[in-house]
């Protein structure tokens, strides 16, 4: 059933958000999380919407959204760090949009960047996603989730699946944070939880939100196995077995020297394959030529699009969906 809300225009969401929490309201839902355009508030006497996309006010039945994951239109995507013009997003932080088309709508993935450490301004919260998973690429970042005991603090190299609506909430963070975040879909709720402190203590090992177990991984955990390009190693972070099979994350390093360039094209029947440059320099090789890509850069590689990597030294940060 739907609850009637007013539609307030605004031009600064922030600002406006600030000023009914200020007057008695409380922030139930935002989105999107990386350029926030549209918040839910219930007030002491009425419920309204703030919506920086709205040209006048209104009154209209809000409908429970359901989750919709749009079909993939497949792409060939490159982002560079060097061409990076971030985004302000929810709790203040910058996002850089790693996939602009969002390939059809069904995926986000940012590098997002806290630049000035200390207590980060955010509550507790969860998402209505399919999946998501953040990456700690540099400095730190304290962290505490649902039932799953006391804050933690994530490392370069850590990393978390976030299952969806499981409660969570950002404490605090060093000076030039970085995380890589990927989301499907792109476009989806973030609800605050007003009723819920953490931490809350520890729950069952093997509870499930929405089919999937939470997921820590810290760096130097696990083995390295073989890649699917020659000379290159590969150490996943376990995400698969939590998932069901839904999504895996790993590292990815070159290895031996001679085996690197084979000049064999190769491809994936993935449906999503991000690889994020976290040091080093590499070459992405296909029908079309070579590019250059350098630390912070990023590629999302389509179904079936033939391809080589040719590096003497990297490590990257590779997030797969088989699909």
């Amino acid at each position: 059933m739907g609850v009637e809300r007013a539609v307030i225009p605004v031009d600064d969401l922030g600002a406006a958000i600030e000023r009914f929490e200020a007057e008695g309201y409380r922030l139930v839902t935002i989105s999107p999380a990386d350029a926030p355009r549209i918040a839910d508030l219930d007030g002491p006497d009425r419920l309204v919407r703030l919506d920086a996309t709205a040209t006048e006010a209104a009154v209209i039945s809000v409908e429970p959204r359901p989750l919709i994951v749009p079909d993939l239109v497949p792409e060939l995507v490159i982002s560079r760090a060097a061409d990076a013009e971030p985004s302000v997003g929810r709790a203040g932080m910058q996002y850089r949009d790693l996939i602009p088309s969002r390939l059809g709508g069904r995926f986000i993935a940012s590098h997002i960047v806290i630049p000035d450490g200390g207590p980060v301004p955010d509550y507790v919260h969860h998402h209505a996603v399919r999946f998501q998973l953040i990456f700690c690429n540099a400095g730190w970042v304290k962290v505490v989730f649902e039932d799953q005991g006391e804050p933690f603090v994530m490392h370069p190299g850590d990393c978390v699946i976030q299952p969806p609506h499981i409660r969570h909430q950002v404490l605090a963070s060093s000076d030039e944070l970085e995380v890589v975040e990927i989301g499907c879909p792109a476009d989806h709720d973030t609800h605050r939880d007003h009723d819920l402190e953490l931490p809350n203590g520890v729950g069952p090992v093997d509870r499930a939100w929405d089919g999937q177990r939470f997921v820590r991984h810290v760096d130097g955990d696990g083995d390295w196995e073989p890649w699917r390009q020659n000379g290159w190693i590969a150490q996943p972070f376990g995400i698969a077995a939590a998932t069901g099979g839904l999504a895996e994350g790993r590292l990815v390093r070159t290895q031996a020297v001679e085996t690197r360039d084979s000049g064999e094209l190769l491809t994936h029947d993935d449906e999503f394959d991000l690889l994020f440059v976290r040091s080093g320099e590499l070459r992405f090789v296909d029908a079309s030529g070579e590019r250059e890509l350098g630390s912070g850069d990023s590629i999302v590689v389509p179904a079936g699009h033939a391809h080589r990597l040719v590096a003497e030294s990297v490590e990257l940060l590779e997030v797969v969906l088989p699909g």
